[in-house]
């Protein structure tokens, strides 16, 4: 990572309170909100985010949001974003068998009509130099209202700010589900 942790005592008990749910969640403390949480309102904000997008009665299922989120991760390349989000797809799923096929979800018969139809969208969104057509918005009221476009567009724009946190700091996978390798930068 290019940027160190400090030892979690460094940190304010509130944040601390957090990190211990993500290690009985997870096992481990997420390096990510360590770096976050190197600007406590910063980390809040983020979580409070990520918790409003990840909630039950999200419009998007879980299935699709964790869907969403692998194709975000490996298009940005963030090998943390795509070993949790993978591990939490397949938990979801109950199988791995749309992950292992999920950067090639065009050519697949195992993605229904509105899988295709969001995973296209997460694509002109965090593709540089792609553009959201009308067509594709007409294609996405077939299965949401406009709240619920919002939502995913809030989701996509999520997913980017952080890969692209995490990118950017080098954060390594953390050993959630196994990934391929990736190419070097």
């Amino acid at each position: 990572m290019k940027i160190s942790e400090k030892p979690l005592r460094n940190y304010p008990w509130y944040l601390r309170l957090l990190f211990w749910n993500q290690e009985r969640k997870y096992g481990q403390v997420l390096k990510p909100s360590l770096l976050w949480a190197r600007v406590p309102k910063l980390f809040l904000a983020v979580a409070i985010l990520y918790g409003v997008l990840d909630r039950r009665r999200s419009p998007v299922d879980p299935i699709l949001r964790s869907l969403v989120m692998v194709r975000v991760s490996q298009i940005s390349w963030c090998r943390f974003c795509v070993d949790i989000n993978a591990s939490l797809l397949a938990q979801r799923a109950g199988s791995a068998e749309k992950l292992e096929v999920l950067e090639k979800w065009r050519d697949s018969e195992l993605f229904s009509k509105r899988e295709k139809a969001v995973l296209e969208y997460a694509e002109a969104i965090t593709y540089p130099g792609q553009q959201v057509s009308d067509e594709l918005i007409a294609r996405l009221r077939e299965f949401f209202d406009e709240d619920g476009i919002v939502e995913l567009t809030g989701l996509v724009a999520f997913q980017n700010l952080s890969s692209k946190f995490n990118n950017a700091l080098d954060v390594p996978s953390q050993g959630f589900c196994r990934l391929p390798s990736l190419p070097a930068n």
